[in-house]
């Protein structure tokens, strides 16, 4: 062990508490800007404003989506 982390043995964890938010950040970001996180997204409002409703399996949820798409080719890029 260092002279440093001797004096100092709560920086390593402090040090460690940021890299592992800092994945996490990385994480949520990459989900939420490839759109993993709509499917949840519907699942939860569906649920919260009716509860009684059938919500969508995710292979539904995500046909509807692409279907969407491809009906309407200026909500959203479609190179191909």
């Amino acid at each position: 062990m260092s002279g440093e982390a001797a004096h100092h043995p709560g920086r390593l964890g402090v040090l460690a508490h940021r890299v592992r938010a800092g994945v996490r950040w990385i994480g949520w970001y990459v989900r939420e800007v490839s759109g993993e996180t709509a499917y949840e997204k519907y699942a939860a409002h569906v649920r919260r404003h009716d509860p009684d409703a059938e919500v969508m399996t995710r292979r539904q949820f995500e046909r509807s989506r692409m279907d969407a798409r491809e009906a309407d080719p200026r909500d959203g890029f479609r190179c191909c």
